[in-house]
């Protein structure tokens, strides 16, 4: 379990499903609905959602491509933190957020896979905090062209690394969007 002292609870975090980051991404409608899902499910169990956006030259703050996209709808009350690099917990209010929520386990769904989201799930764990990807709930673009894999063989690697993934007192791993239970991260 996390090794955060008293952060008892969980929190899914929505990380960058905004317009100009998974509009080409693979599977999109199918990732976005799944995390619509998973934030339904959230609502319902009183688990707190706190959403990313990120913002640079590509992605300009206030813009179109900086929305969430329309499927998608923070509620008021729920935090929406911009962010300027990579890991949403680099140069933004994360950290307090979560120690506000007395969050010490984190689930984890959105874009892109090979960047945003293993940067984030790789400083929550060192951070001490319990850490699960959605397995079907991220994704990324094509960057194939550049020497990257298939976005599929990206997501599929990211999936297989964390759900072997360990740090003492730590907990990581994948579970399948059907299979999320808020309560118990392993």
């Amino acid at each position: 379990m996390t090794t955060l002292e008293n952060r008892p609870n969980t929190a899914l975090l929505v990380v960058d499903v905004q317009n100009g980051v998974v509009g080409g991404c693979h599977r999109r409608d199918e990732v976005v609905a799944t995390i619509g899902g998973l934030v339904e499910k959230a609502r319902r169990e009183g688990v707190p959602v706190v959403w990313v956006q990120h913002s640079d030259e590509n992605v300009v703050y206030g813009s179109d491509d900086w929305e969430i996209v329309p499927e998608l709808s923070p509620r008021d009350g729920e935090p929406c933190l911009g962010k300027n690099y990579a890991d949403a917990f680099e140069g933004t209010t994360l950290e307090d957020e979560l120690a506000g929520l007395a969050a010490g386990r984190l689930v984890l769904a959105g874009a892109q896979t090979d960047e945003c989201i293993r940067a984030t799930l790789h400083t929550a764990i060192v951070k001490g905090y319990d850490a699960l990807l959605v397995a079907d709930a991220h994704t990324t673009e094509d960057h194939s062209a550049w020497g990257a894999p298939p976005p599929e063989q990206v997501i599929a690697h990211t999936n297989l690394y964390w759900r072997y993934h360990r740090a003492p007192g730590r907990t990581a791993g994948t579970v399948d969007s059907a299979d999320v239970d808020f309560g118990v991260l392993s």
